[in-house]
């Protein structure tokens, strides 16, 4: 068309022709190629660029075109440069007159920013054309109404008049564009990708494009992700280009919105641009015919949000953090959501409003929730940065370590020792709070230290709790001098203060004496189940002092109540030890499926890599013995051979990674490697004044290896003292182990001392031992022949293996005994084809109900309420088509046995 229009000058037909379009749709390049077309075919053409900076420049537009035209007159040179007549129109009858000898095509590009005198001089020109051998060929952004001459001062042109109004490009469009930058056509998913990313902007595309074949991409689908990253940085380039060609209204219209989205309505985002965003008459269709903004609802959104950064980057970082304040105020008082104004107060300076920190805090709990760690951190640490009172920003502080754990363990250690050595102002007590978060995670050494400076000027209740704490953690390094222990007051023989208490139950744990003292004082510790004023370390001591108490049922709802009270504080790193403490117990309780359903809580709570170098071995350790028992020991071995942090040998656990290595060894058939890790286990124990082997039987297990090896005046010595020792303590699950390990490696009489252990074991909660006590005693009973006592003892089994997990290394051994003792009850399978159908709780509940067991000793077996008993066999008898449990014990008998299968 545009070829057309040069053709026609040459026959002396003249028009206006006006190309419109958003920025970068190619007019200056259409324009430009028109020029030469004329050029060539030997037309004169003067060409010229209005632009914002030269808007009220007078006839700055006029001049640049007549500048190259010979034959100006004085008059006419001096109005261009400002010192002529206001009126004249100068050098327009000298154009007319030249252009009567040469046709002369006019090419005037941004007519928007034309300045009023040369709009004047234009639209003079325009109503003499129709004598004039001229065709004016302007460009325009699209500010005016389709149909409008935007040269023209008052009515029609007396020329022709042509409007080329460019559309974005077309699909292919872009695949045309594609092959011919890139060298090659392009897939459909990359056609598409060019398409969405661009929007169809010629210039955007062409230059992107240009930016991706540089690279040496292909145009695949499979290097779209870089094609997107180039189309936004070329994207965000040619939104500063149109820009800078706005008025500055419209340039803080394009700067909030870059800030707020499409949060505000109109009237709010003009109130966040300035108070001239109102009165700017048609800002809104500016911005839209620039391909800025589009409508979105009651407000404008931005045409590329992409471009956020680049909009911004033109500002001053006070201007943004000024822009973000004032955005976020106007999102409160529009109601907007606390996720959304959250993020605006994150890039802002403080607001100083008391709505401020309960929003970040609750958007920063939303954030926990779905799972964005780093989200949550940034609100709490930007609501730190509020004015605030000391006692409130230490909360606030304290709050944030908890969760800088998931993402910076090393910024929450150094911002809980701030907070110990600082306080808060008042009480103290958020001080001994930071401590015990800290502590809990991992006795670190900087914690500690600051706790010790602290003390001397501490007293009352604070300082008794820094005072257990301190003791609660205590150095397992022998070169730890620096601290001087000397100088903090020693623990009281029966403390009142809970967190004393729960260090001198350990302590008195740890040396296996005072047993009744040691679970008074355990429970002392755990008098406050919950709220601000409860410590964490002392009720996960005080738990595990329980555990070797054989109080387990106390300490499982105990840990029940601390494991919801860590959620609720987001105490991640704490919970986690919960958890795994918690896997420790159902383990000891045989509840495998329950104690890998623990651990996998821990990890989701903490992932592994996150977890203190003073903590990881224990938690390595649990994990090891869980697998061994399910029989997995593939996973054993790869956890036992997987290099622990070298500050692991500081800590705590060490001894229980080295214990459950030994027990990896043992499994493998490595026995003297197993042996020196026992005994490995036993010195670092000794070492530190460990003697009570409820810990961990050591003794006994070493005594096992020492047996296997021929060493058995060794093995008679190893389980005499453990026996010994575990008299001492007093519990009964501990007596019964070591009587087990006396049994075990006894050289006469060792059915005898079996039947004494599994008599000890039988009423402990210690059900895994009792289990293995009575597989020791059947086996013994076998092998002296005596078939008719481990009957009872292998049915007894049975019923304990349907009752629990059946993957575990247990059923290997009952099926073993099984096969040697030929009992009815556990061989053979079940006839019933309909038992397929139940579920695994259904058969598991039928199979001991057709072992006689009532309703109250299954529930108890499988930790489950009777109610659920009764839905589980009621369920069990509709899918068996049977009416109850005497028909379900006739089934069962009818057939030649439900072992292997129920199991």
């Amino acid at each position: 068309m545009l070829a057309q229009v040069v053709a026609d000058l040459g026959r002396d037909r003249p028009s206006v022709v006006t190309v419109l379009g958003g920025p970068g749709y190619g007019q200056s390049r259409l324009l430009r190629l028109t020029a030469r077309l004329a050029e060539h075919q030997g037309l004169r053409v003067l060409r010229a660029q209005a632009t914002p900076t030269e808007r009220d420049v007078r006839y700055g537009v006029v001049g640049q075109l007549l500048a190259p035209m010979d034959g100006l007159t004085d008059g006419s040179l001096k109005t261009l440069t400002g010192q002529g007549s206001q009126n004249r129109l100068p050098g327009l009858a000298e154009l007319l007159r030249t252009a009567r000898e040469r046709p002369t095509l006019l090419v005037v590009e941004d007519v928007g920013w034309l300045d009023p005198d040369s709009l004047r001089w234009f639209g003079a020109l325009v109503r003499r054309l129709s004598a004039a051998r001229i065709t004016l060929l302007v460009s325009s952004t699209g500010r005016h109404r389709p149909g409008s001459c935007p040269l023209a001062s008052s009515g029609p042109p007396p020329v022709p008049a042509v409007e080329l109004r460019l559309a974005p490009l077309t699909r292919r469009d872009v695949a045309a564009t594609v092959a011919l930058i890139c060298g090659r056509p392009g897939d459909r998913g990359f056609v598409t990708a060019a398409l969405e990313a661009s929007a169809g902007n010629p210039e955007v595309l062409s230059e992107a494009l240009s930016r991706f074949a540089g690279s040496g991409y292909p145009p695949v689908a499979g290097r779209v992700p870089e094609l997107r990253s180039v189309i936004e940085a070329v994207g965000g380039e040619h939104t500063v280009r149109v820009l800078g060609v706005l008025t500055d209204t419209a340039v803080s219209v394009v700067r909030a919105l870059a800030v707020c989205g499409d949060l505000l309505d109109l009237s709010l985002l003009y109130a966040l641009a300035g108070p001239r965003a109102t009165s700017e008459p048609g800002l809104t269709a500016v911005l839209q015919e620039h391909g800025l903004v589009t409508e979105s609802g009651a407000g404008l959104r931005l045409c590329r949000p992409g471009a956020r950064d680049w909009i911004l980057a033109g500002m001053s970082g006070d201007e943004r953090a000024e822009l973000h304040a004032r955005a976020a105020e106007l999102a409160y008082r529009a109601a907007v959501a606390d996720e959304d104004i959250a993020r605006l107060l994150l890039a802002a300076r403080p607001v100083g409003e008391p709505w401020v920190i309960p929003l970040l805090r609750r958007a920063c709990a939303a954030a926990l929730r779905a799972g964005r760690t780093d989200q949550a951190v940034a609100c709490l640490a930007r609501a730190l940065e509020e004015p605030l009172e000391p006692a409130p920003r230490a909360e606030l502080g304290l709050e944030l370590a908890a969760i800088e754990v998931l993402s910076a363990p090393e910024a929450a250690g150094r911002r809980l020792t701030e907070i110990i050595r600082t306080g808060d102002g008042r009480s103290g007590r958020l001080r001994v709070r930071a401590a015990d978060l800290g502590l809990s995670r991992g006795a670190d050494k900087g914690l500690r230290r600051a706790v010790a400076d602290v003390l001397p000027a501490t007293d009352g209740a604070e300082r008794s709790a820094l005072t257990g704490l301190f003791w609660l953690t205590e150095t397992e390094r022998q070169d730890d001098t620096d601290l001087a222990p000397e100088a903090i007051p020693p623990l009281p023989a029966d403390p009142t203060c809970p967190v004393q208490a729960a260090a001198r139950a350990w302590r008195l744990a740890l040396r296996g004496e005072g047993l009744p003292a040691a679970r008074t004082l355990a429970r002392r510790a755990l008098t406050v189940d919950g709220g601000a004023g409860a410590t964490i370390l002392p009720r996960i001591v005080a738990v595990r002092t329980l555990l070797l108490t054989d109080d387990l049922d106390e300490a499982e709802v105990r840990l029940d109540v601390l494991h919801t009270d860590l959620r609720r504080r987001h105490a991640r790193a704490a919970a986690a030890v919960a958890l795994t403490v918690r896997s420790e117990l159902n383990l000891r309780r045989g509840r495998l499926d329950v104690a890998e359903r623990d651990l996998a809580a821990a990890e989701r709570s903490l992932p592994h890599r996150l977890w203190h170098p003073y903590t990881v071995p224990y938690l390595t350790a649990v994990r090891i013995a869980v697998a061994l028992e399910n029989g997995d020991t593939a996973q054993a071995g790869e956890l036992a051979d997987a290099p622990a942090p070298e500050e692991s040998r500081d800590g705590a656990s060490w001894g229980h990674l080295l214990f459950a290595r030994a027990l990896v060894a043992v499994r493998d058939g490595r026995l003297p490697e197993a042996l020196e890790l026992f005994r490995a286990t036993g010195r670092w124990h000794l070492s530190r004044g460990r003697i009570n082997p409820a810990l961990m039987p050591w003794r006994s297990m070493a005594a096992r290896v020492c047996e296997a090896l021929g060493d058995h005046e060794e093995a008679g010595r190893l389980t005499a003292e453990e026996l010994a020792l575990a008299r001492s303590w007093g519990a009964s699950s501990t007596i019964g182990w070591a009587q087990l390990g006396v049994g075990r490696v006894a050289r006469e009489g060792r059915a005898d001392r079996l039947r004494e252990a599994v008599a000890t074991l039988r009423g402990t909660p210690a059900r895994l031992a009792y289990a293995g006590s009575l597989v020791q005693l059947a086996a013994a009973e076998l092998d002296a022949g005596n078939a008719r006592a481990a009957d009872p003892l292998v049915a007894e089994l049975f019923t304990f293996v349907i009752a629990h997990r059946s993957a575990s290394r247990l059923v290997a051994r009952v099926r073993e005994l099984s096969e040697r003792t030929g009992a009815a009850a556990v061989r053979g399978r079940v006839p019933h084809p309909a038992w397929a159908t139940l579920t695994e709780p259904e058969r598991r509940t039928a199979a001991l109900a057709g072992l006689g067991h009532g309703n109250r000793e299954i529930a108890e077996t499988l930790s489950v309420t009777r109610r659920t008993v009764e839905l589980r066999l009621s369920g069990a008898y509709r899918k068996l088509g049977i009416g109850g449990r005497a028909e379900l014990i006739a089934l069962l008998r009818a057939a030649e046995g439900c072992g292997t299968d129920v199991a």
